[in-house]
């Protein structure tokens, strides 16, 4: 007889002497969830194990790797989303290099400043002046007007650049 559940495998059978054995055994899954590895372990427990005058229905063992499969791949579409958030989060970062930021401190004071560099990774951070911030305290964009080339309007022309 075999006992399957989400956390332990618990097999009786007989081995060719005619003796019973019991055999118990506990995945070591993080956080009380089973992994990849330890479903197919019971998958297979439960195969070899399952009385052969018996054997299992195979829609359930259609069911149990059905499921099984799209376990996997929502891992992996989770896997890809967290890869798509680093990505654009770093082309942010990048993005607001030499514009005008302003950020929160922790004590909740706002700072504004012009960013000069970006540092990209699984948390992108901005250099402005000789402070580095973290993108997610950043709550404002401005562009910064470059140099000799007249000052912005509120209307978005630019006063002193011919216009075609």
């Amino acid at each position: 007889m075999t006992g399957v559940s989400a956390l332990a495998v618990t097999t009786t059978g007989t081995t060719g002497a005619g003796s019973t054995t019991d055999t118990t055994s506990t995945p070591s899954a993080p956080k009380d969830q089973m992994g990849k590895d330890t479903f197919l372990k019971l998958l297979v427990a439960q195969l070899q194990y399952q009385d052969p005058s018996n054997p299992a229905d195979a829609t359930q063992f259609i069911s149990q790797t059905a499921q099984f499969t799209v376990v996997e791949k929502l891992s992996d579409l989770s896997t890809l989303n967290q890869q798509l958030l680093t990505t654009t989060q770093a082309q942010s970062a990048a993005a607001l290099v030499g514009k005008t930021v302003t950020w929160t401190d922790a004590a909740g004071t706002d700072h504004s400043g012009v960013v000069t560099a970006a540092t990209l990774g699984s948390s992108p951070s901005l250099t402005i002046g000789d402070q580095t911030v973290d993108l997610s305290a950043i709550t404002s964009v401005t562009t910064t007007p470059a140099s000799g080339s007249g000052s912005t309007t509120g209307s978005g022309s630019t006063s002193g650049t011919p216009t075609a």
